[in-house]
């Protein structure tokens, strides 16, 4: 009887200790989860003078007022100073636009300049947003989609009176093999849920870059990922139909 009673009581402690393993590596890797999307989600700036000294400029020009069409993004938006300069004269020079594209920013750096002077005091009809493609290398498309989906709740609670276009993240890489190009997609198919049909509002003309087949030309983006002239002359004509709807929705 004693023998049974102890290899019961034996049992029990090691069925108590392999639970406290399995409990610890659940912790562990939430945790590590929890860290991971918490990066995609919490505001923070990046180094380098010439980084702030672009974020201030922003803020300058913000502060002058009459804006009525925010760009938000990273290189491919600040772009629309290089090969899309052109483009962006003729479709948005008499707009009262204004571009928030920093190179080399992902969710969480957009996040932190949003909070810090980038939408400060003004309420523009339409801002447009499109961001994530520099997190698709560390980040999942959950993680990703996380990032966009606080950037929008951001705008909506300090931007309450202006429309919200949410672009689905370009195309990248040769074809739809490419690994980057995958995660973006992802991010796509789960902020396409953000859209309510009032004031966020989402458009994916990933096709309109791309050959039948999927492959993506250089023509358009040179080195897979940047649009050239050609590449912001197709995003303006693409996009141009829901920036006239959106701002004449705005009823401002």
């Amino acid at each position: 009887m004693r023998i049974q009673i102890a290899s019961l009581l034996l049992g029990f402690n090691f069925l108590l200790f392999a639970n406290d393993i399995c409990l610890a590596q659940s912790r562990a890797v939430l945790r590590q989860a929890v860290a991971t999307v918490a990066a995609t989600v919490r505001p923070v700036p990046r180094e380098g003078d010439w980084w702030q000294n672009r974020h201030a400029s922003m803020n300058k020009r913000v502060a002058q007022g009459n804006v009525d069409l925010l760009m938000i993004g990273d290189s491919i938006t600040q772009g629309w100073e290089g090969h899309g300069k052109e483009v962006w004269a003729e479709y948005y020079g008499a707009r009262n636009a204004v571009n928030l594209g920093i190179s080399g920013d992902r969710t969480e750096h957009v996040l932190w300049r949003l909070q810090n002077g980038n939408i400060e005091n003004i309420s523009p009809k339409l801002a447009v947003l499109m961001i994530g493609t520099n997190n698709s290398g560390d980040n999942t498309s959950e993680e990703i989609a996380l990032g966009i989906e606080a950037i929008v709740e951001l705008l909506r609670k300090e931007l309450p009176e202006t429309k919200l276009l949410v672009l689905a993240i370009f195309p990248r890489g040769a074809n739809a093999g490419d690994t980057r190009r995958q995660v973006n997609d992802g991010a796509n198919e789960r902020i396409a849920r953000l859209a309510d049909g009032k004031m966020i509002h989402y458009l994916n003309i990933e096709d309109e870059f791309l050959e039948e087949d999927g492959t993506l030309p250089k023509g358009v983006m040179g080195d897979l990922l940047h649009p050239g002239k050609k590449g912001y002359e197709i995003w303006a004509r693409a996009m141009e139909p829901r920036i006239v709807e959106l701002l004449k929705a705005s009823g401002r």
